[in-house]
């Protein structure tokens, strides 16, 4: 199963034949595979990209998980199964390698990116933080660093946050 994405996130996992891998899984592996080489990844950065904001929390929860596989089916382009899988594979490997693939990774998007994906990925990152309707101040900061890191400007940021205000927990009313 090692497919060219978890080539380029670094997870080194060996093809297993064994029962535990579904036909499903063995097909979708070979249609990821036949991605172009720069769209897998792109959608590879991405998807690890998201899931490093989900992640900002240190819990990924499940409707931040839903959040991600639609924003990959749409954005990306992939069937819905391809989506879950490149979900699963960018979780795992934000759990394991987060902390030292985080700017990285970022990085390698902010190479192979134009503006306007790099804008759409803001979006995308405020999308997934407020899947359970509230941004919190640890999702917001890892937005506003990887903003810095794709080279926006602190009021470009501010411009595409504020779209975002309803969903800000610092702007929200405390419950009584």
């Amino acid at each position: 199963m090692a497919s060219f994405l978890q080539r380029l996130l670094g997870q080194k996992i060996e093809r297993s034949d064994s029962e535990a891998d579904t036909e499903t899984v063995r097909r979708i592996v070979r249609e990821i595979d036949r991605l172009d080489p720069e769209r897998a990844r792109y959608i590879a950065a991405f998807s690890f990209v998201l899931a490093r904001v989900a992640n900002a929390d240190l819990s990924i929860s499940e409707e931040e998980t839903l959040q991600m596989e639609k924003i990959v089916t749409e954005i990306g382009g992939l069937p819905p199964e391809q989506a879950v899988l490149a979900v699963q594979i960018a979780k795992s490997q934000q759990l394991l390698m987060g902390g030292t693939e985080n700017y990285l990774v970022t990085r390698e998007f902010n190479a192979i990116s134009g503006r306007e994906e790099k804008e759409k990925l803001l979006h995308c990152l405020f999308a997934v933080s407020g899947a359970d309707d509230s941004i919190d101040l640890s999702e917001e900061d890892e937005i506003r660093r990887i903003s810095t890191e794709l080279g926006f400007e602190h009021q470009e940021f501010s411009a595409i946050r504020s779209k975002y205000n309803e969903k800000r927990s610092i702007l929200q009313n405390p419950k009584k």
